[in-house]
């Protein structure tokens, strides 16, 4: 099978051509129909994740080079070992990567994107910048059909950690301010899903006027640059205090800081994306406006199975994609580092020339 790896952090990916495996037991083995290109995994390139004030988390430790990336995988089964006996070759199907120990309290409790030693697919073992990928049980397959792969796949990640951060905002009504921090892939996601959730339609903050029609499309209502001069005072007026939640899929120390200061009191700040930094927080001021700050990490096989029974049934709009092809895998994670990918960009491997 053809794969793109990382052999070395902060390096271009290698092509690799090496047998295709035969699964065992219960593991699957499917065709990559498509694969997204996310944020996490320019991080994984790169080789850490950024803290701030020049502290980092290296990855080294935690993912073993060579390593194929990609945990947005849609693709058709091919064979399976047999103890898979729930799944048949030819089933189209979307892989929930974030796959745990299945022994800790964690993963008993169904929080496997959380436990402490992952096996994620496309982190700490070979995912889906590659035309064939070997999940480890057929639990992790969820059908995706009417979608089609490119959008399917989408869902495993970008959607998935909308989808779970979104949850989070709870109580949220009909007459409460929701305020979206992004409008790149996983910010999309969360505009489209924040109508089908709250039948709202979200202020965002993006600072590249170039993504302000994407958002529009998806459901954005009043779209802001928060680094203009007066916004985060224009914004509080406006919403007659300040808004109720805020969702920083960016996860910039300045969009972190702007999510922060325009919520109203008893407000909520979600902490979802890993761009990186630091920022000072006051602990004066989480108690005096009893505000909450929440982190969010993608999400559950619990709330993966809710969000494509949601998708499935066309209650979503398509998220905006850039088709590309296998070979061009590190070009995608280049532009997506340099922020020049409008949508979400995906694999396909069937176009490989």
């Amino acid at each position: 099978m053809l794969s793109f790896q990382l052999e070395r952090f902060g390096q271009p990916l290698v092509r690799i051509e090496r047998p295709t495996p035969v699964p065992q037991g219960s593991e699957v083995l499917l065709r990559v129909d498509g694969c997204g290109v996310c944020h996490s995994d320019v991080h994984l390139t790169d080789g850490y994740f950024d803290l701030g004030d020049g502290n980092k988390v290296d990855l080294s430790r935690a993912v073993s080079l060579p390593r194929t990336l990609g945990h947005e995988i849609a693709g058709t089964v091919v064979a399976a070992g047999p103890d898979a006996r729930t799944i048949a070759a030819g089933a189209r199907r979307v892989v929930f990567p974030w796959i745990g120990c299945g022994n800790c309290p964690l993963c008993e409790a169904g929080d496997e994107h959380l436990c402490n030693a992952p096996r994620a697919l496309g982190v700490n073992r070979d995912g889906g910048f590659s035309d064939h990928v070997l999940v480890p049980d057929s639990k992790y397959l969820l059908e995706y059909d009417p979608l089609p792969p490119e959008q399917a796949c989408t869902y495993a990640c970008s959607g998935l950690t909308a989808y779970s951060a979104l949850k989070k905002a709870v109580p949220l009504g009909a007459a409460d301010s929701l305020l979206i921090i992004g409008a790149g892939g996983v910010g999309l996601s969360g505009i489209r899903l924040a109508r089908s959730l709250y039948q709202l339609m979200p202020i965002v903050a993006e600072v590249d006027k170039s993504k302000w029609e994407l958002a529009r499309a998806a459901g954005a209502g009043e779209i802001i640059d928060p680094t203009a001069e007066g916004a985060q005072r224009a914004l509080v007026k406006a919403t007659g205090g300040g808004v109720a939640v805020a969702v920083d899929f960016v996860g910039a120390a300045t969009t972190f800081a702007f999510g922060f200061s325009v919520l109203r009191k008893a407000g909520k700040l979600i902490s979802v994306g890993l761009f990186g930094g630091s920022t000072p927080i006051a602990p004066a001021m989480l108690a005096m406006k009893a505000i909450t700050v929440s982190g969010s990490y993608v999400g559950s096989l619990r709330e993966m199975h809710e969000l494509m029974q949601t998708a499935r049934a066309g209650a979503l709009s398509p998220l905006p994609l850039v088709a590309r092809p296998l070979q061009d895998a590190f070009q995608a994670l280049t532009e997506l580092k340099e922020g020049r990918t409008r949508g979400r960009a995906v694999l396909r491997p069937s176009t490989q020339g």
